[in-house]
C-alpha cells in the first residue's frame, strides 16, 4: 500500500476523544478509569493535526453518545451498564460538558454522534465523507480495540482506505492495543504520527 494521499481527499478522524473518556472530571475520570497512554493522545495527536490540516485535510471527531430517554435518563445498552456501572444521569450527553472534544483538540470542521463502538454505525459520517469526496482516514482514538478497530474494519469494508496512528490510538491494556494493531494490518496502514508528518515533508 502506498504511503502517498491527497491532502484534499483525505480527512482526519479521531473516535471519543472526549472530556467523559478524558477529563479528570468527566464520567470516567470520576470513577478512576484513566490511562497514562490514553491521557497523552490528544496532545500526541495536535502537532499532526494541525499540520494536515494546513494542507487541505478536514478534522472529524466521532464522539461516543448516551442518547437521553424519558426524564433524562440515558438509554444505555445493558452490557454497557454491566461494563460501567458509574455511568449516569447526564454522562455522554449531546451539549454537556462531557460529550464536548477535549479542548486540546477543539475546534473540529465537524462533529458526528455515534451510539455504538464503530463512527459510521446509524451515524451521518458516511454522509459527510461522501459529500466532500474523502477517500482516505487518517483514524487515532480510543479504544484501539473496540470504537477505533471497528471504525477501521467498517471504513473497509465500504472501500475507504485508512492509516491507523499506531501511536495516536491505545486501549486500556498496552497488550490489547498491541494485538489490534497486528490485527488490523491486512485492512489499514499502520503509520507513527512522526511518520505521517515526515511523508509531509
Amino acid at each position: 500500500m502506498t504511503d502517498a494521499f491527497d491532502p484534499k481527499r483525505t480527512a482526519v478522524l479521531t473516535i471519543d476523544l472526549q472530556n467523559d473518556f478524558l477529563h479528570m472530571e468527566g464520567a470516567y475520570g470520576r470513577a478512576g478509569q484513566t490511562s497514562t497512554e490514553i491521557s497523552a493522545l490528544p496532545n500526541r495527536i495536535r502537532p499532526l493535526l494541525d499540520k494536515l490540516r494546513a494542507v487541505g485535510c478536514v478534522y472529524i471527531s466521532a464522539q461516543f453518545t448516551l442518547v437521553q430517554g424519558l426524564k433524562g435518563e440515558p438509554l444505555i445498552a445493558p452490557h454497557l451498564r454491566e461494563l460501567r456501572p458509574f455511568l449516569r444521569k447526564g454522562d455522554f450527553a449531546p451539549g454537556a460538558f462531557g460529550h464536548r472534544l477535549i479542548d486540546a483538540l477543539s475546534p473540529a470542521d465537524f462533529t458526528v454522534e455515534k451510539v455504538a463502538y464503530s463512527a459510521f454505525y446509524q451515524t451521518r459520517l458516511e454522509y459527510i465523507l461522501r459529500f466532500l469526496d474523502i477517500d482516505t482516514l487518517i483514524v487515532g482514538g480510543i479504544v484501539t480495540n473496540g470504537g477505533v478497530a471497528s471504525t477501521v474494519r467498517d471504513a473497509h469494508l465500504r472501500n475507504i482506505r485508512t492509516i491507523l496512528l499506531a501511536d495516536g490510538c491505545a486501549a486500556f491494556n498496552p497488550d490489547v492495543h498491541d494485538a489490534t494493531l497486528t490485527s488490523l494490518n491486512s485492512i489499514a496502514s499502520i503509520k507513527s504520527c512522526s511518520e505521517i508528518i515526515r511523508g509531509l515533508r
